[in-house]
Formats: C-alpha cells, structure tokens, sequence
C-alpha cells in the first residue's frame, strides 16, 4: 500500500467525516450543538411540543432574536419542525422531529450533568483561583 501524504490522509478524513478535521461537516454540526441555547431548547422541547412564548418563559436569559435565530438553525437542520395553524393570532408549535429525539436524550443528560455536578465544578474553580493568586 503506497504512503499518503499529508493532504491525502486530510482529504481520507474528510470523506470519512472526522470531526477532529476543522473543516468536516461534523465538526461543524458539533460547534452548533455544543451552543448553550441549541442544548437548552432541545432540552426544553423533549418533554412537549411547545409554543414560542412558552420556550421563551422556560428558557431564562435568552433575547427573541437569539431565540429565533436558534429555532430557525434547528429547523433547517432538521432537528425540530414547525407547525403553524391558522388564528387569530397565529398559533405556532414547535416539536422535535425524530432527529431531534434522538439528539435530545444526550442533551438532556449533558443538562442534568451540569446540574448535579455544579457545586463540584465551583469548588474546583475556587481552589484553582486560590493557588494561582
């Protein structure tokens, strides 16, 4: 079997999706879903379908417009759908597609980690902080 340069081996992985290589699509797929409102609204969507105000009540701190945008990104990729039911006003619902189901067991345990290991996680910060000062 010959040698494969550099570029090759790159061009190997590429095909074979390694997410080490910065410009893989999952490597990309990846730094979206590791963002902190993609975790939390799918998180949040888990349980039910829900309605934008009600995401936005469940969901503290995040802006419509990051709200939007992230609802917006989950759709095109696939993960929620989005139904609209003629009223007045407007209902819009939004549910996880099977993709989204399947994501959504790992972002919820990665929620719930965080939750029970915080106080850990500040101890370790404080004695950090305290033998670098």
């Amino acid at each position: 079997m010959p040698t494969m340069t550099a570029a090759q081996r790159r061009e190997q992985a590429r095909v074979e999706y390694d997410a080490f290589i910065k410009g893989c699509p999952t490597n990309q797929l990846l730094d979206r879903l590791s963002d902190k409102w993609v975790s939390l609204v799918v998180a949040a969507l888990s349980t039910s379908p829900m309605r934008y105000s009600d995401l936005s009540r469940k969901i503290a701190g995040v802006s419509p417009k990051m709200l939007t945008q992230t609802l917006r990104t989950l759709e095109r990729d696939g993960i929620l759908t989005r139904t609209v039911t003629p009223s007045v006003p407007v209902r819009v619902d939004y549910e996880l597609s099977a993709l989204g189901r399947s994501l959504a067991g790992l972002l919820t345990a990665v929620k719930a980690w965080a939750e029970t290991h915080i106080e850990e996680v500040h101890e370790a910060r404080e004695r950090y902080d305290a033998s670098t000062d």
